[in-house]
């Protein structure tokens, strides 16, 4: 194809970008936020908080640039395997888990170093801009209307066209592409929602000698204190760059974390050793940022019966489920090789992109089903509820319970949080009988 455009330069965007390289001439990435040079934005307050880099997005970051790993490492991020990964449920460390891989660093890091090797490739270009809207023509998108930095306010009423054979929307949460769909005479995505009512908060503290061993530990309740937080606080701390720790805290409703710093270490303290240990032997460096996440979002775009040919979505304007899980920013990777899969088979991109949004629900609908069958346990969360979800969350109690003992549980177990396996590999009858036996001896 002669030209992608795509709308958004935050991490999503920046992995489109990396696979249309390959497909496209010229690829621009419309972008109308500067990130400034400490790469967090003013358009994503989330980017202040905790982020996870699970296991499969690991493996995407590094399929998509080689070599990144040590580029992040050697400015400061560090890379847990092992037992340097720690997973808590109930206040009980879980069985170790050999192959695990978790990258310590903070959002704007990684996205800073993803952006310089996307901006550097001889194809791809930024353009500072806001899109305002999409040009439609013979059944397809054929482009893009924006304004310059100059010209973003409604009333200036200036604006610029540019020409595309495929158009990425990457706007994330609050992409309004369902509204520009509507406007050219097309339907927009049918939307699930589920309201979740999470608020989360993060906090950074001075690195010294403590913990020398311990690049992440995550808290989480489990089935044995109903998914309330009676044993343990849920939270998790990440060892990142400039010698810092990064924690996190959650909770749903009325336990939602708020921004006084005594307050985040005393839920610290009645959380599991590495956080309570951060709490009374680090500095805390700054204040306490706050997020509030109302609902899980996702849009089927196989549900439609007609859509134009020429356009795609990826990252949140897809799919923003509960971040607690981490697998927003592997969504994002994934999403993108999904595309690239759907145009190595030969998809055209002046068609609709039926082929990419079967491949992207397998992803999606993974996501959404782990997260939502542990967001359907907090007694707030009334549905709706995915197919098979009692089957699904009874085999997912019980290998769950299992995986603290036994290292094979938890083997399959962490493969399905880090997105290496589908949730349907915890009702298989060779894993739950495992875990029968494990739990028949405690």
């Amino acid at each position: 194809m002669r030209r992608a455009v795509v709308l958004g330069g935050s991490v999503a965007g920046l992995f489109a970008a990396r696979v249309l390289r390959d497909h496209a001439d010229d690829v621009v990435i419309l972008d109308a936020e500067d990130t400034g040079e400490d790469g967090a934005g003013r358009g994503a307050p989330q980017r202040h908080q905790l982020h996870a880099l699970l296991s499969m997005g690991h493996t995407q970051l590094e399929r998509w640039f080689p070599g990144i790993t040590g580029e992040l490492v050697a400015g400061g991020a560090r890379l847990g395997t092992g037992p340097e990964v720690q997973f808590y449920v109930d206040g009980a460390l879980k069985a170790p888990v050999a192959d695990i891989r978790m990258l310590g660093a903070t959002r704007p890091f990684v996205e800073n170093h993803v952006r310089r090797r996307v901006a550097a490739l001889p194809n791809v270009r930024v353009l500072p801009g806001q899109a305002r809207g999409l040009l439609f023509g013979a059944g397809r998108v054929r482009g893009v209307r924006y304004s310059a930095p100059e010209d973003t306010s409604a009333a200036s009423g200036h604006e610029s066209e540019l020409d595309a054979d495929l158009v990425v929307d990457a706007m994330g949460r609050s992409s309004r592409l369902g509204s520009w769909l509507l406007r050219g005479g097309w339907d927009h995505a049918p939307l699930d929602r589920m309201r979740i009512d999470l608020g989360y908060a993060t906090a950074v503290f001075r690195r010294g000698d403590e913990l020398p061993d311990t690049v992440v530990a995550h808290a989480s309740p489990g089935p044995a204190s109903g998914y309330q937080p009676t044993l343990s606080e849920p939270g998790a701390m990440v060892a990142v760059e400039d010698n810092r720790w990064m924690v996190v805290l959650a909770g749903y409703t009325d336990h939602r974390p708020g921004r006084d710093p005594d307050e985040f270490l005393a839920r610290m303290r009645r959380c599991v050793g590495p956080l309570r240990e951060i709490a009374d032997r680090c500095a805390m460096d700054g204040g306490v940022r706050t997020f509030h996440f109302r609902e899980s979002r996702r849009r089927d775009f196989t549900r439609l019966s007609r859509f134009p040919g020429g356009l795609v979505a990826v990252g949140d304007s897809v799919a923003s489920v509960n971040p607690i899980y981490g697998q927003g920013l592997t969504l994002a990777a994934l999403q993108a090789s999904c595309l690239a899969a759907a145009l190595r088979a030969g998809a055209a991109p002046h068609d609709p992109a039926w082929e990419y949004f079967r491949r992207a629900g397998v992803v999606v609908e993974a996501a959404w089903q782990v997260s939502a069958t542990a967001d359907l346990a907090q007694p707030h969360v009334k549905g709706p509820y995915p197919r098979g979800y009692r089957l699904v969350r009874w085999a997912g109690d019980k290998v769950m319970e299992a995986s603290v003992i036994d290292s094979r549980v938890n083997q399959a177990f962490m493969d399905v949080v880090h997105m290496r396996r589908h949730p349907k590999t915890l009702t298989h009858p060779r894993l739950l009988a495992r875990a029968a036996r494990v739990l028949s001896t405690r």
